[in-house]
């Protein structure tokens, strides 16, 4: 029998109070928490583990059990975790890879079922999950709810697939994840309400209602129960979004009975839009990364979010509530929130400025402990698919045809949308080339699955003066993506992660370097802090060639992602997000 007892400013988010006591811990429960009266001065605070409550653990580009290990440094306890990336490529077998990964570790997390593998047809993808496929996962204790549905256009559209994907999530009472950038008024009302009458369990999303410590359905409508629990909610289908990037927008889906996921992440960043919601919306937010490569997960998570918001002086229960509460209440997860009898899954921190981790527990089990993990790191098996050969710089020409215009992908820095625009294109010896004087520089997706020929763009922002960076992680399908100054470098790039069967590379005149990703060609299955210190080394040779963006590599991942807006390549070709379909 495992006992122990932990001592200090225990922080009750429910009662919204925070006293001297001591937590008492046996065999993974909370037994006892009692309030003392001889607490030295400057004592640590006690309070529930910090959530991410979307992220796709395959950006990190570190298996789930090396997320873990650099994640409970900074008081991450769990992850609702979308395993979206590797089913584009291995389908199920991706999908039951990250769940049996995940538990090699003490750590909770908590899958959900992809809801569009592949994300459109206009991309090849390694694999597909019909609405057959989604049932069975969803079946499966360890998944949680229906991801991110992507596919807003059949959504809105009763698509007859997508709507049996929603019908099976609302049948088991499993929440449904959001994903609908820059969709407002009737049609997101349509969106939000989708499947209403699929399946016998209906989310229903409150504001204003005050936080209820007995509440721990989080306000959820039972089966057989005829009327919401709280006048003034709103039946949701599709019950969460995390793409707002306006307040503006955020707000049109609150009113309509969403909750809204703060997103901060490496490249996507809508903190600064957003985070005054939580002033007037505690009940209806969350905080989530999305996606977050390896040395920003080092540096930190969760906990870099809750101080940012105590410095523009949000009061501190309606923080922790959105980073520790409400991700446990809505997907109903076995984490506990500290209370007597919920698992003992808690950190202590130095302070509620910093919000720096001491020590997190799991299940009572202590995890990491002053800026170390104490979680071991279990080898990992290899599961891919790859088939591409090398290219030759032939392939690669762009033929002048006599344009005088050319349609260019804007990228913008913290954000996935991007902007499409016209401009001269640069002509050298009959051939259109990058033209580095006005930040235009070529860019192909290669069919990483079978032999395919190359699409070829443009795009402007990535700033390089020379050579190329290539990459196999390219959302949603994860063909190989690269961008560079000339054929020669963009080449080199690509074979560079070709011969790896997957990873990311970078060129710079006789230099390369390239970081292996072997796993699905998304993640590495190293030492995840070696895998952060070779992709802290690689992301300074990218920024070398002349880049000013915050994170190219994860930028240019996102430029192939055809579900946001406005123009994005992928390996079929230019697509216009708009008006879903090829230019």
């Amino acid at each position: 029998m495992h006992q122990f007892s932990v001592s200090g400013n225990v922080v009750d988010i429910f009662n919204k109070n925070i006293f001297p006591g001591e937590v008492f811990v046996e065999d993974g429960k909370i037994t006892q928490i009692q309030p003392v009266s001889d607490l030295a001065a400057g004592a640590p605070f006690i309070l529930p583990g910090f959530i991410d409550a979307h992220v796709h653990i395959e950006s990190s580009m570190l298996v789930p059990s090396e997320f873990a290990r650099l994640a409970v440094v900074h008081g991450t306890v769990s992850t609702v975790s979308d395993p979206h990336e590797i089913a584009n490529v291995c389908g199920m077998e991706g999908v039951e890879f990250m769940i049996e990964n995940g538990k090699t570790v003490p750590f909770k997390f908590n899958f959900g079922a992809p809801s569009c593998v592949p994300a459109t047809i206009f991309e090849t993808a390694g694999a597909a999950l019909n609405s057959d496929d989604v049932k069975k996962l969803l079946e499966r204790p360890e998944v949680k709810y229906l991801s991110e549905m992507m596919n807003f256009p059949g959504v809105l559209h009763q698509d007859e697939e997508v709507m049996k994907k929603i019908a099976a999530a609302h049948a088991l009472g499993k929440p449904v994840d959001g994903h609908a950038p820059g969709l407002r008024g009737e049609l997101v009302k349509q969106y939000i309400q989708a499947g209403m009458n699929a399946g016998k369990s209906l989310t229903y999303a409150p504001k204003g209602v005050a936080l209820d410590q007995n509440n721990v359905e989080g306000g959820e409508k039972k089966h057989g129960s005829e009327n919401p629990p709280f006048e003034g909610r709103e039946a949701v289908g599709i019950s969460t979004d995390h793409e707002c990037f306006t307040t503006e927008e955020a707000l049109d889906k609150l009113a309509h009975g969403m909750k809204i996921l703060i997103r901060e992440g490496s490249a996507a960043k809508n903190f600064e839009a957003l985070i005054e919601l939580l002033n007037d919306w505690p009940d209806n937010i969350m905080f989530c990364s999305d996606d977050k490569h390896p040395d920003s997960l080092a540096d930190g998570h969760i906990n870099q979010l809750c101080e940012r918001a105590i410095a523009k002086g949000i009061d501190i229960f309606k923080v922790l509530q959105a980073a520790c509460v409400n991700p446990v209440l809505h997907y109903k997860l076995d984490v506990g929130l500290l209370r007597e009898g919920d698992p003992a899954d808690f950190i202590v921190l130095e302070d509620l400025v910093h919000f720096r981790a001491k020590q997190t527990y799991i299940d009572g089990i202590m995890v990491a402990e002053d800026g170390v993990s104490k979680i071991s790191s279990p080898p990992s098996e290899i599961i891919n698919q790859f088939d591409c050969d090398a290219l030759t710089t032939d392939s690669l020409r762009t033929v002048f045809d006599g344009e005088s215009n050319i349609p260019v992908i804007e990228a913008l820095d913290g954000q996935l949308i991007t902007n499409k625009i016209m401009i001269a294109p640069k002509v050298d010896d009959g051939l259109i080339v990058s033209d580095t004087g006005n930040d235009v520089l070529k860019m192909v997706v290669v069919n990483r699955y079978s032999k395919a020929p190359i699409a070829k763009a443009w795009v402007k922002n990535f700033g390089f003066q020379l050579g190329a960076i290539a990459s196999s992680v390219a959302h949603d399908s994860h063909n190989i993506i690269a961008v560079g100054v000339d054929d020669e470098s963009l080449c080199r790039a690509v074979n560079l992660v070709v011969k790896e069967r997957g990873g990311v590379s970078c060129i710079s005149g006789d230099k390369e370097l390239v970081l292996a990703l072997p796993v699905a060609g998304l993640m590495s299955n190293e030492d995840g802090y070696k895998v952060a210190a070779a992709y802290t080394a690689i992301d300074v040779m990218a920024k070398s060639l002349g880049s000013k963006l915050s994170a190219p590599f994860m930028t240019l991942s996102f430029m192939a992602l055809l579900v946001i807006p406005h123009l994005k390549l992928s390996d079929k070709g230019l697509f216009d997000g708009d008006s879903f379909s090829f230019i």
